[in-house]
């Protein structure tokens, strides 16, 4: 059983939110309502090897170092993984390997370790959670509705951190409601930013893949802070 699917049928009702974690095998979401993105230096699409839908789409993530990038535990995937950066189409830009594969120990948070180096702006992550009641951003490629294919742009949307909850893992995890948008089946691995800083990774939500107001459960990112810093150096 692959981890993404196993990951589904523990967290039941608030499903991870990767393309193969619930619903159809590889019927990859993005976010309901929101906007576009005209650019984002430091998004990363993260796609699995051995799967050919959707290119093989799984989940979003964040570029944090020349070698680093950040997604959720739950997209990983033992048969390999690459990922493409530089440009907000879904399927477009650079194409590098995944050499590396390391799991959070303290929730579901992933790093991604690529083969060679990519020069581009890096994503800054927070040291600490937002406060309740603040307005933060989500990213990501997932569903626009329902079973729809993963957005064919990088899509934004504003959510209200409504407090503390748990990710797929047990982990610390922000709680948020959709603003202008939720983040639905795709939009896993991507992230939340307060401020201009990565404050979450997309882990779990409870969504009818219709309601823009939705909620979601992003890991913190200030939960495994040190894990990130030991391993990425960042």
């Amino acid at each position: 059983m692959r981890l993404a699917k196993a990951v589904a049928a523990v967290v039941g009702t608030a499903a991870a939110l990767g393309i193969g974690a619930v619903a159809p095998a590889n019927a990859g979401p993005a976010i309901i309502g929101g906007d576009t993105v005209d650019s984002a230096p430091w998004g990363a699409q993260v796609f699995w090897d051995d799967q050919t839908e959707y290119g093989g789409f799984e989940c979003s993530g964040t570029i944090i170092a020349s070698q680093w990038v950040l997604t959720a535990q739950h997209c990983l995937n033992e048969p390999g993984m690459h990922v493409k950066i530089g440009d907000v189409a879904l399927g477009k830009g650079t194409e590098v390997a995944v050499d590396k594969q390391e799991a959070s120990p303290n929730g579901d948070l992933a790093l991604l370790h690529l083969k060679t180096e990519v020069d581009t702006t890096f994503m800054k992550l927070a040291d600490a959670d937002p406060d309740n009641g603040a307005t933060n951003q989500i990213y990501g490629w997932g569903r626009t509705e329902g079973n729809s294919p993963p957005s064919d742009t990088l899509k934004t949307a504003d959510v209200k951190v409504t407090g503390d909850s748990t990710d797929a893992f047990g982990g610390k995890a922000i709680a948020s409601e959709g603003v202008t948008g939720a983040s639905w089946h795709g939009d896993s691995g991507g992230p939340q930013v307060s401020d201009g800083a990565q404050v979450g990774v997309c882990s779990t939500g409870e969504n009818s893949g219709s309601d823009p107001n939705g909620t979601q459960n992003y890991a913190s990112v200030a939960g495994s802070r040190d894990w990130i810093k030991q391993t990425a150096g960042v």
